[in-house]
């Protein structure tokens, strides 16, 4: 459902005198705008940084309201003036309703679920048909609705099953406690319509620690597919396949660490930690990737995906160049592959005698004899 002709053109209207005025304070952009019609044309990303900035800085919403730049009326007023009780997030568009398109909550616990109108355009032709999928935008209080500021930042990420069990439940959770939350506000953390009756938990037989093990695998698999994805749209299968090599190291754990925490944050963790191994921030390397954009895709915090990826290299031990993670095709280019101590001392061994290099390749501790890899290579 849209909001009416009348009420879409009145909050652009809105919308575009308050991000004007900010934009006149805090000098964010050089591009300016003075009505609805040049602020929908001024470039996404400039509105954006804009629209950053005065959420960063709520108190500039009593100050429009104080010096009525724009010489709004005082209804006008009043509805920009419930725009400091906005919710910036990450969200799950989860399911399209007659009456509102559902926004889940990535993060916190417990989950919401909000009820939200889309402005000009159905929020179908503006997310795409296929759902779930995570997008981050801020929502707003409209007139006792809920809308969003017509700002979104999609991530091209597919779910599988796994993922999709989880978020069915986290709604049926949300619903039960919450109901679906169409104003904001007051409302916009509501007591809880009922308490869910505590269930007793049946007692597992745990023979050989075959349930965690169980549950471990299981977690395992919604990790690889979302990681699969990720990699797919992002990156390449050489990430891909050193990726779900973690996850199975994770789940082989005992206790596996994956029985506990967001699987999103695990995800992140893991490409976070393979990236951070083989320079993917670094600009001179194909693919590249800043390491705070695979914390947007996976919905969490910047400081959440950093603590996760540092507890997973601690768990592991693994250190720059670490060649248990170098992608294969970086290998050649890995010092720490090569370097080996032969008889006291520290050399290439790429430099060393064809013996040496073998009886190096027998005991595992290179991936292969260079000769052997450069003549198959020219045999390609």
């Amino acid at each position: 459902m849209n909001l009416t002709l009348d009420d879409g053109k009145l909050f652009y209207d809105l919308y575009a005198a308050l991000l004007s005025f900010v934009n006149r304070k805090l000098e964010v952009s050089s591009e300016t705008f003075s009505d609805s019609r040049e602020y929908t044309s001024t470039p996404p990303e400039v509105r954006l940084a804009i629209r950053d900035a005065l959420f960063d800085r709520r108190e500039l919403i009593d100050e429009f309201v104080g010096e009525n730049p724009a010489k709004l009326g005082a209804d006008e007023l009043e509805i920009v003036g419930t725009w400091k009780r906005v919710l910036p997030g990450t969200f799950y568009v989860f399911r399209y309703l007659k009456k509102h398109t559902v926004f889940l909550t990535s993060s916190g616990s417990p989950n919401r679920a909000y009820g939200v109108l889309a402005l000009a355009d159905p929020m179908e032709e503006v997310i795409g048909p296929y759902l779930p999928r995570l997008i981050t935008t801020v929502l707003l209080p409209f007139r006792g609705k809920i809308i969003y500021d017509g700002l979104i930042s999609g991530y091209n990420i597919t779910f599988g099953g796994g993922v999709k069990r989880r978020l069915n439940e986290e709604y049926r959770q949300a619903k039960e406690m919450f109901g679906i939350i169409t104003s904001l506000g007051d409302q916009a953390a509501p007591s809880p319509k009922k308490k869910p009756k505590k269930r007793p938990r049946k007692a597992k037989a745990l023979v050989g620690g075959r349930s965690a093990s169980a549950q471990a695998k299981a977690i395992t698999e919604e990790l690889t597919e979302m990681t699969d994805a990720f990699c797919r749209d992002f990156l390449n299968e050489e990430y891909a396949d050193l990726c779900r090599k973690l996850a199975a190291a994770l789940a082989r754990k005992r206790p596996s660490p994956l029985l506990r925490g967001r699987l999103e944050t695990w995800a992140c963790g893991i490409v976070r930690t393979i990236g951070w191994v083989n320079y993917l921030d670094d600009p001179s390397q194909k693919p590249h990737l800043r390491l705070p954009f695979i914390d947007q895709a996976f919905g969490v915090a910047e400081s959440t995906g950093q603590g996760k990826s540092k507890a997973i290299r601690t768990m592991f031990k693994i250190q720059n160049f670490d060649p248990r993670w170098t992608l294969p095709s970086k290998m050649d280019d890995n010092p720490r592959v090569w370097m080996l101590e032969v008889n006291g001392f520290i050399m290439d061994v790429r430099r060393a005698p064809r013996e040496v290099q073998e009886l190096a390749f027998e005991k595992g501790l290179i991936p292969y004899i260079p000769a052997d890899r450069s003549e198959a290579d020219e045999g390609a």
